[in-house]
């Protein structure tokens, strides 16, 4: 069943045409991906599809009943809300008949005094019908449906009384994003999801996704979650639209294959056509009556062939290489009980403590964590632009630090894109500044233009670019790909792993974390986990030990052997280092203890399941006495029974997530 039906759609904004031959259909039930080079067109389209911008020319067509829900990058008609209004604001329509339920309850009260029974009957049986209706309706659940859904977007009960407006620009989508999800529409489309999202709530938004009933179309930057959740993509390219049947990856070797094939057609054309232009002016420089006749037979029929059109070329690709001035020692950076807290007294909060870190020339290292868990500040007290509480950070020999900011603040908004280059490079020619910014994409008129009015990819590109020519041989680099297309996102990837030197990162980047790294490091407030391994293997490990698992490797070989052996778990909690070694009898005695724990975990989660089952049926039993007869002309039976459900389900949500947890 198709449900979106796009042919031929064209859309200019004055002489620009942006989309010029976009065809495509959307089953019921495809997850499309959306893909194509920043300026493509893909955020305008998708405003096409949501009816929030019209068209120029074709025809878009909707199935029967079709419900279109849009997530956009700026989300800003939700502002004058709280976070918990926001939230409730799709069940507008229940919370208007619990208003009704209010009304009937009122004036039932007041028959009651009247002692007109025909009428509080009457009264009695409309109230019956509505209670029914709001329980179909989800009107029991749908308070801790939105509580649920905003804890799952990263949204605790602190939050839900604040104004939208005072959020950030990353918690605006969030929530933008879980107001969609509560609506449940036919069809998804989402402008960058996973924007501002932690890798533990993009999971979660992952594993929903998968499941939805409904279709979808997502524009992503985020290659693993494309792989993950998308059985189609659409590449929009040159204005045009293709198709193909099969996730990010898939798309990505068919578009390499068919770019091959392209080019080699034509080439061979190209050099058969010459072949001919050549014997052709031969033929006419014989000057013999036979051989024109010849010439003339043979351009009529290169006149006749169908050309094949040269393939389109790649975007002109950044070109990125980082390159160490001097390297440094070997010891790079080591740190011991590092711990960092903001505020005193009753409002201190502390981030993390008993960081340790020792890290080694030509690691490539990637921090991981909770949002809010302090990883830039980590970074930022690494660079020296904060100081620890508690413990102590050593650089080793010659490290010389180049710091990307993931706010690009380090820019300075008045200046143009070539005066902000000469003032890091003040040796450079014009010419030669106006070269390195074309190996970054900034060509004519982009070259003069001020900071403030780049794009987000533009200041980024800009930011890298700088950081290149400081010849650093230690990068720490904050969420470095944010705002990156994908192809930048390639280079960036290529140009890490070629780095002789050390790189200390944060990243969301799933895709990147299963290419780059030599180890995960596992941000915590008790500490660091380190995982040695990309982002597979930091998977594996979490889902065989729990999220919540404290695991010791042992018998670790030591760094001067080189050994990349570790014991079976692969995992150091680096805050409990000093315990690898115990002896047989303390051995035991932790084994002891933690199969004790396992067998109490598992007999309280028992328990939960009982209680969970007991209330379900306690529940169902108390609904349908609603349906009873004498129970519908009795209001204050009807109201107790009411209060009852209410009670139930708060403790029944209460026993689930205890059981999750």
């Amino acid at each position: 069943m198709i449900v979106i039906s796009c042919k031929n759609i064209k859309k200019s904004f004055g002489i620009n045409t942006v989309l010029e031959d976009i065809s495509f259909n959307i089953n019921k039930g495809d997850r499309v991906g959306l893909v194509g080079i920043n300026g493509a067109g893909k955020s305008t389209l998708m405003e096409i599809l949501s009816g929030e911008k019209g068209f120029d020319q074709g025809e878009l067509i909707f199935g029967k009943d079709i419900r279109i829900g849009y997530l956009k990058q700026n989300q800003r008609d939700i502002e004058n809300l709280t976070v918990l209004e926001a939230g409730e604001l799709v069940f507008a329509h229940l919370k208007e008949k619990e208003k009704q339920i209010e009304s009937f309850e009122e004036k039932l009260r007041i028959l009651e005094k009247s002692g007109d029974m025909e009428a509080i009957e009457k009264a009695s049986a409309s109230l019956a019908h509505l209670l029914e209706d709001f329980q179909h309706a989800g009107g029991y659940t749908f308070k801790s449906r939105t509580s649920t859904m905003l804890s799952n977007v990263g949204f605790s009960p602190d939050y839900w009384q604040k104004q939208v407006s005072s959020l950030s620009g990353g918690e605006k989508t969030r929530l933008a994003l879980a107001c969609l999800l509560l609506d449940e529409p036919d069809v998804l489309l989402l402008d960058e999801p996973t924007n501002h999202l932690d890798i533990g709530t993009i999971k979660w938004l992952e594993q929903y996704l998968v499941g939805y009933k409904g279709s979808l179309m997502v524009i992503s930057h985020d290659r693993y979650f494309l792989n993950k959740l998308t059985n189609r993509t659409i590449e929009i390219e040159a204005g045009r639209s293709i198709s193909y049947s099969g996730g990010y990856d898939f798309y990505a070797e068919e578009k390499r294959k068919n770019r091959e094939v392209e080019l080699k057609a034509y080439e061979k054309q190209s050099k058969e056509i010459k072949r001919q232009e050549d014997l052709i002016r031969k033929f006419k420089e014989r000057g013999t009556e036979k051989l024109a006749k010849r010439a003339l037979s043979r351009e009529k029929a290169l006149e006749k062939i169908e050309r094949i059109e040269a393939p389109k070329h790649e975007q002109l690709k950044m070109k990125l290489r980082f390159k160490e001035e001097y390297k440094s020692g070997n010891d790079v950076l080591k740190s011991e009980n590092l711990s960092k807290s903001f505020g005193y007294g009753s409002h201190k909060k502390t981030l993390f403590s008993n960081v340790n870190l020792d890290i080694k020339r030509g690691e490539k290292i990637c921090i991981v964590g909770e949002n809010g868990v302090g990883k830039t500040t980590l970074l930022r007290m690494i660079k020296g632009d904060f100081s620890q509480n508690e413990g102590y950070i050593k650089l080793g020999h010659n490290v010389k630090i180049a710091y990307y900011d993931q706010n690009q603040e380090l820019l300075n908004d008045n200046l143009s894109v070539i005066e902000e280059l000469h003032n890091s490079l003040r040796l450079y020619s014009q010419g030669e500044l106006r070269g390195l910014l074309g190996m970054f994409m900034f060509k004519g008129d982009r070259v003069e233009a001020p900071i403030r009015s780049l794009s987000g990819g533009e200041r980024a590109r800009l930011s890298l670019l700088k950081l290149m020519m400081e010849g650093a041989n230690l990068l720490i680099l904050d969420e470095p790909t944010n705002h990156l297309d994908i192809q930048a996102k390639e280079v960036f990837e290529q140009a890490v792993m070629s780095f002789e030197g050390t790189v200390i990162m944060i990243s969301h980047d799933r895709y990147l974390l299963s290419k780059v790294p030599d180890k995960i490091l596992e941000l915590s407030v008790d500490g660091i986990k380190e995982y040695i391994g990309k982002y597979d293997y930091y998977e594996d490990k979490k889902a065989s030990f729990g999220d919540n698992a404290n695991v010791i490797a042992r018998d670790l070989f030591s760094r001067e052997e080189n050994s990349n052996t570790i014991a079976s778990s692969g995992v150091i909690d680096a805050s409990n280092r000093s315990e690898a070694g115990l002896s047989s009898k303390d051995e035991r005695q932790k084994k002891k203890e933690a199969e004790r724990e396992e067998k109490r975990i598992a007999k309280e989660k028992a328990n939960l399941e009982k209680e969970i089952e007991e209330l379900e049926a306690k529940i169902q039993e108390e609904e349908s006495l609603l349906l009873c007869d004498d129970v519908v002309k009795d209001y204050e039976k009807l109201a107790e029974i009411s209060s009852n459900l209410e009670s139930l389900k708060a403790v029944l949500q209460e026993k689930y997530e205890k059981w999750l947890q």
